[in-house]
């Protein structure tokens, strides 16, 4: 599969997330009508990211918020009562929507080579979609309460067990060498995450996310796969 197709397959995951926050914040905000909420909801969250990204969270003040997202400060705290909270709901919901796109394209193939393949498209396709989001999710992660970073924790887990379970299953199933999938997976996510935490240097290079994606499984192929012949 290419970005391009990865693309038109699925729903706008900014407005996505908006839409899932706005849902769990029903009863919080105090605006009502639904157009509205989406659309100063996606100020707010871009809003988030870009000064995040550019002068770190902790830097960040409701007032930056306000005149970035070019809301007034009494509308900014209608939806949101602090940074913090805006931060919980951002990761949050689009944790969510993460692991529920990798799901449903995992669950679309039968074989551990495709669900191996899939696995890691999707995961590298949905970091260039949601560049700026897994980039500030990462390093951000050091400033939530320790209920939330234990989540971001598992969230970096999530992906590594999808990885090795598939390991596993094509083992079992005699497509994949035996060998320590969890460390396996492991590696492979540090492969994954080096794509957008660096994007700079592939950028620089001219590589592409379609070119990555498959240098990377091809690098990883000739390890995992069981040579034929071989039981």
């Amino acid at each position: 599969m290419k970005y391009a197709e990865f693309i038109d397959s699925v729903s706008d995951s900014r407005l996505d997330v908006c839409r899932a926050v706005f849902v769990a914040n029903r009863e919080k905000i105090k605006v009502k009508k639904e157009k509205t909420i989406l659309k100063n909801l996606e100020k707010i969250f871009d809003a988030t990211l870009k000064i995040g990204i550019e002068k770190g969270f902790q830097a960040m003040t409701m007032r930056d918020l306000s005149s970035e997202a070019g809301l007034s400060m009494g509308a900014l705290y209608s939806y949101f009562s602090s940074k913090e909270e805006i931060l919980r709901a951002s990761l949050s919901e689009g944790r969510k929507i993460v692991w529920q796109i990798l799901d449903e394209f995992i669950e679309r193939e039968k074989e551990p080579v495709a669900k191996f393949e899939i696995a890691l498209e999707v995961h590298l396709f949905l970091t260039e979609k949601m560049h700026k989001w897994f980039y500030f999710s990462y390093m951000e992660a050091k400033n939530l309460n320790p209920e939330e970073r234990k989540k971001a924790v598992q969230n970096e887990l999530y992906t590594e067990e999808l990885i090795e379970g598939i390991l596993i299953d094509g083992q079992k199933r005699g497509v994949f060498r035996e060998t320590n999938h969890k460390l396996a997976a492991s590696v492979i996510k540090a492969m994954l995450q080096d794509w957008y935490l660096k994007r700079g240097k592939y950028s620089k290079r001219n590589i592409t996310v379609d070119e990555y994606a498959q240098f990377i499984i091809g690098f990883i192929h000739p390890f995992y796969l069981r040579p034929k012949g071989i039981v």
